[in-house]
């Protein structure tokens, strides 16, 4: 062995398959628990059992004027949100997540940078593949840098609102955040949802492209037999996570925020008729509470 080799080359072997390793756990497991919980805003709408918890002083059930439909989906999320919040040793998921992702980027640009595609002599599927598979590695670790850093670290000088996520009001306040507007659209809300799809369409196609070339590097399959089976796998999976990815930011985007927040508002103990409007002559309608809940908290893991 030459002494001349630099670390990455001595440890070329090990490297490769710890950033394999890392793609797939914990950051492959997270994507897909993280968009079938996002996803609950839509499918959301068939459990039943999610506006158990809206119930008013006498324990009649009460889902406001938002409709039942929307109380399940909201109730849905924000029960999901609640659950992910309260688990135990939940930071050290989270660092031992952030960690994973920084190792698995880092190492991913360090390998996007040293390769050479040929596509321009060579118009191959793998090729394509492999070019698309650079393109959605930097454009991945800038959404996630974003997302994290807005919803979870509360970097409200990137919103167009302005205002932190709140994982007491999950739905209404991730509505807002992809808006840019508590009940309307704004020019930086556009945007905020543009990017979104770009970043969860890059994300999922990098995970399942990568999930097929994990199997190689790890010699799983060998024969092209076994890579076109497993590849069928790996889109099956992709298009399953494309559409979670897909219909939960179309969900956010079309909510109705004031009936969401109705229906946060019922579940934290605040019934919907319970809400007044203080009308102040210099700002208009305010909205307010008997039991002045707060209306947002600091950003917790989304």
């Amino acid at each position: 062995m030459s002494t001349n080799e630099s670390f990455m080359d001595r440890h070329h072997y090990l490297l490769r398959r710890l950033h394999s390793l890392t793609g797939i756990v914990p950051i492959g497991l997270f994507l897909i628990a993280h968009l079938t919980t996002n996803s609950t805003i839509v499918w959301g709408a068939i459990n039943k059992r999610a506006v158990d918890t809206l119930r008013a002083p006498d324990g009649v059930v009460e889902a406001g004027q938002a409709g039942e439909l929307l109380a399940r989906q909201v109730g849905t999320f924000q029960h999901e949100v609640s659950f992910i919040n309260n688990m135990p040793f939940l930071v050290l998921i989270e660092w031992t997540l952030w960690l994973s992702i920084a190792f698995h980027a880092v190492l991913g640009i360090i390998y996007a940078r040293s390769g050479q595609n040929n596509m321009a002599r060579y118009k191959y599927g793998g090729n394509t593949r492999y070019a698309l598979q650079r393109l959605t590695g930097y454009l991945g670790v800038l959404f996630i840098v974003y997302h994290i850093g807005t919803l979870r670290w509360g970097w409200t000088f990137l919103q167009p609102n302005g205002e932190p996520w709140s994982h007491t009001h999950a739905s209404s306040t991730l509505a807002a955040a992809l808006r840019g507007h508590a009940g309307a659209w704004s020019i930086g809300g556009v945007f905020v949802a543009l990017g979104y799809f770009a970043g969860v369409t890059a994300l999922v196609f990098h995970f399942a492209n990568g999930l097929w070339t994990a199997a190689i590097t790890w010699g799983l399959t060998i024969t092209e037999k076994a890579q076109r089976r497993w590849g069928v796998v790996c889109a099956v999976l992709g298009f399953a996570l494309m559409g979670a990815a897909w219909s939960s930011l179309a969900g956010f985007l079309a909510l109705d925020y004031d009936s969401a927040r109705e229906i946060e508002m019922a579940l934290h103990g605040t019934p919907a008729h319970s809400m007044l409007v203080d009308t102040q002559p210099e700002t208009g309608p305010v909205l307010s509470t008997q039991a002045n809940a707060p209306m947002h908290a600091e950003g917790e893991a989304q």
